[in-house]
């Protein structure tokens, strides 16, 4: 069986393209920002080796192991700023063993070279490290810049002043004052990209939601008034029987079953309003919103869509997507509406993100794949959930014929 299955047009949206520079829930940029620190502090140990202050490989054996201790310590700091929402214990410790570790191969260090500047180094780059509150932080880069600048005079008056220049005393001062104020933009930049995800989740869930409750004040409004309504008939035709006038009486429940019609027909054309969109459209309006979450998502639509059944996938497109939308941290999303031999085969599979489920919503109660199920089921068609360590996918299978057959049905019966 050939088909030819074509990539949705991606629209030229500014949400969509936004999304894209962060596919991956810019993690990938915590990592550039993590490597980036790292590397810098490293090179401070190597400009450390050559610090113009003693000779011999005991100095610099010394230097090096207390030079690499400190920085492998840097690394539980980093891990702890990235994750926010750790203990307050785990977070105590966390931060107390890092410095304390600093504090030392900043003395082993200080007192191998005898320079000042290298034994405060460590635990200043170490307290850098710290999420400080926004305004906290300033004040202390610019206490901590201030401090080296000192220790850096002290050191070329002195200690080394008639190597100052011959031995790249210039250069160590300077890379130290540079460390610190780099240290601190890169995780604010970080802090910045953070805030923008959030923002753009955020937005989409809400987009959802307020969807969602569009609807339910639509129906709430149509439906409140009819049954009004039709409770009023109901009692004038009640009162009309106990005063023995049948035929006003009987007239008020034709009136009520008129009323009954006329709401059948209102909930009708407000679910059309729904259908009436295409499947290509309800596919890309789907990827968009995906996008917007900054999950990376792309779809698959087989050139015959116009003869699905969008009154059965169109609303079940939506449900999925919204349960993406609602569980969030997936990094990507996959969708697919290809014919299936007599039958239309609609498939979502999202990432699951370590921290939970992402597509599905059966471990928390949810009831939106058991209203998919039920609606696919009255078509005639099937629903298979397929839960995976890393992947989470929903197939639903409809039957070709179950517009047509469905609408038939509809004009026989009236």
């Amino acid at each position: 069986m050939s088909k030819q299955v074509e990539s949705v047009v991606d629209r030229p949206s500014a949400a969509a393209a936004t999304a894209a520079r962060f596919s991956r829930r810019i993690a990938a940029t915590w990592w550039y920002t993590a490597a980036g620190v790292m590397f810098l502090e490293g090179m401070l140990v190597m400009i450390w080796l050559g610090a113009p202050s003693g000779s011999g490989p005991a100095r610099m054996l010394t230097v090096g192991v207390a030079g690499l201790v400190w920085w492998v310590s840097t690394v539980p700091l980093l891990l702890q700023y990235r994750h926010t929402d750790a203990a307050p214990g785990a977070r105590r410790w966390s931060v107390i063993v890092p410095l304390v570790i600093a504090a030392v191969c900043g003395v082993v260090a200080g007192a191998a070279t005898g320079l000042w500047i290298i034994g405060a180094m460590p635990v200043v780059q170490s307290c850098l490290l710290l999420r400080w509150p926004s305004g906290v932080r300033v004040r202390v880069v610019a206490a901590a810049t201030a401090l080296l600048a000192v220790l850096w005079v002290i050191d070329a008056n002195t200690l080394f002043a008639g190597e100052l220049g011959s031995r790249g005393g210039w250069f160590l001062g300077f890379f130290c004052l540079f460390i610190p104020v780099t240290t601190v933009l890169s995780l604010w930049w970080w802090d910045v990209l953070v805030a923008l995800d959030r923002a753009r989740v955020s937005e989409a869930r809400l987009g959802a939601t307020q969807e969602r409750l569009r609807v339910a004040t639509d129906v709430h409004d149509l439906q409140g008034h009819h049954l009004q309504v039709i409770a009023l008939q109901l009692e004038l035709a009640e009162r009309l029987m106990v005063k023995q006038d049948p035929e006003a009486a009987l007239e008020q429940l034709r009136a009520a079953r008129s009323s009954v019609d006329e709401a059948r027909q209102g909930t009708r054309d407000l679910a059309m309003r729904f259908r009436s969109a295409p499947l290509r459209d309800e596919l890309a309006n789907a990827v968009d919103l995906l996008r917007a979450a900054g999950t990376e998502a792309e779809a698959l639509v087989d050139p015959g869509t116009e003869a699905a059944p969008a009154e059965v996938l169109g609303p079940v497109i939506r449900e999925t997507t919204t349960n993406v939308l609602r569980h969030g941290g997936g990094r990507w999303a996959r969708l697919a509406l290809v014919r299936s031999g007599s039958s239309w085969r609609y498939e979502i599979s999202n990432h699951l993100a370590a921290e939970g489920p992402v597509g599905g919503d059966a471990d928390e109660g949810g009831s939106g794949l058991e209203g998919i199920a039920r609606r696919v089921a009255e078509a005639g068609g099937t629903v298979e959930v397929r839960r995976g360590k890393s992947e989470f996918a929903v197939v639903v299978t409809v039957p070709a014929g179950t517009a047509a057959a469905r609408d038939t049905t509809t004009e026989e019966a009236r």
